[in-house]
């Protein structure tokens, strides 16, 4: 078999899918990338037996066939080429000749055959929604996934799917992110948990714009598909904690506070903190709030003053910086609010304002104090 394509337009597709290749595999042939010729279209398929990905692109040919070549030499071989048409050469026992403008270069290819087969759509439900959407979505909530593969429930993000409505659901129990959307509607109610790397992939891969997707779905696999790209994915067997119950209805006590100003003393704060905690002290009465943080062990501290605006009886709490960083890059307003109870209570963050049809709740657990 033989093809003609763009170097370029050849690396731009294959390094949207080569994320999903793991660096060590069990079986060799998961370092290949599947390349499949009909009617002058080449689909190029990857795969690590969870999470499959393809393109496809016009190519220049005359027969139909299919290859598996090495996908880390075609890489970094077409990142050092000048924007120039190959020619594939490949014949009967898979040996991969690619021919430039002033070069030649030979690489072994593998048995399509052996590549494994991936999940069939059986039985599926599907629905459609713009692909910024899923791309804030998967921003939003992905920062707060767990990486603790004994809680394999809190290793993906929760899809509520509702008739009304969609959700997003992410936690590591220490904190939670909850986003709504409520201008999509999804056939039935039902619910799923994606993992974490197919949602990783997919925010690369997805324009951040008004394109539809179409998303489909059974028991064990998740489908998106964008134009020539598509996605499908294992879904976590496990059942989501009830997150409903961890979030406190009644915060009394609002802070409302300038989401850059309070960002960046924390950034200049939690520095003196505890590497282990980075635990970082908020003490609130009246229109100041005050930052402070200490390693003990080796005599740092840190001290700052802001402006904010409160209302509720002075209070002393204690958070985690990090996660309040990551937090409040979720939210994309200047102001946030954030609710607030006693020091052992949750702390509830929100935007100030809000898209019409978007809610989001981020929710994180204060620390003990070291008094």
């Amino acid at each position: 078999m033989k093809f003609i394509v763009s170097s370029s337009s050849l690396l731009k597709h294959l390094q949207q899918i080569s994320g999903v290749i793991n660096a060590n595999t069990v079986l060799p042939i998961l370092e290949d990338f599947l390349c499949e010729i009909e009617d002058k279209k080449l689909t190029i398929v990857a795969t690590d037996l969870e999470t499959v990905m393809r393109v496809q692109m016009d190519v220049e040919s005359k027969v139909n066939g299919r290859v598996c070549i090495p996908s880390k030499i075609l890489i970094d071989s077409l990142k050092n080429l000048p924007d120039q048409p190959l020619t594939f050469n490949i014949d009967k026992n898979f040996a991969v000749e690619i021919t430039s403008d002033n070069g030649k270069y030979k690489v072994m290819g593998e048995n399509p055959d052996n590549f494994p087969k991936e999940p069939g759509a059986d039985d599926t439900t599907v629905f459609t929604l713009p692909s910024s959407a899923l791309v804030t979505a998967i921003n939003k909530t992905l920062f707060a996934v767990s990486n603790d593969d004994l809680r394999p429930a809190m290793t993906g993000v929760f899809f509520e799917l509702n008739t009304e409505y969609m959700q997003f659901v992410a936690t590591d129990a220490h904190r939670l992110v909850r986003y709504k959307r409520t201008d999509v509607k999804c056939p039935k109610n039902e619910s799923f948990i994606v993992p974490k790397k197919p949602l990783n992939l997919l925010k690369n891969a997805l324009p951040d714009n008004d394109d539809e997707l179409t998303i489909s779905y059974n028991g064990n696999h998740l489908f998106v598909s964008h134009g020539t790209t598509q996605l499908i994915c294992r879904l976590i067997d496990a059942r989501f904690p009830d997150y409903k119950v961890v979030i406190p209805t009644d915060n009394p006590y609002k802070l409302v506070v300038s989401k850059g100003d309070f960002q960046n003393a924390l950034r200049r704060v939690s520095v003196f903190s505890n590497k282990s905690t980075n635990q970082v002290a908020l003490t609130i009465s009246g229109s100041e709030l005050q930052l402070a943080a200490q390693d003990v062990d080796f005599s740092f501290e840190g001290n700052e003053r802001m402006n904010c605006q409160y209302d509720g009886e002075d209070l002393q709490i204690a958070f985690n910086a990090r996660f309040l960083i990551e937090m409040l890059n979720a939210a994309e307003t200047n102001d946030v609010k954030v609710e607030l109870a006693t020091s052992t209570k949750a702390g509830i963050i929100k935007p100030t304002e809000a898209e019409a049809d978007e809610d989001l709740l981020m929710l994180v657990m204060p620390l003990m104090l070291n008094n």
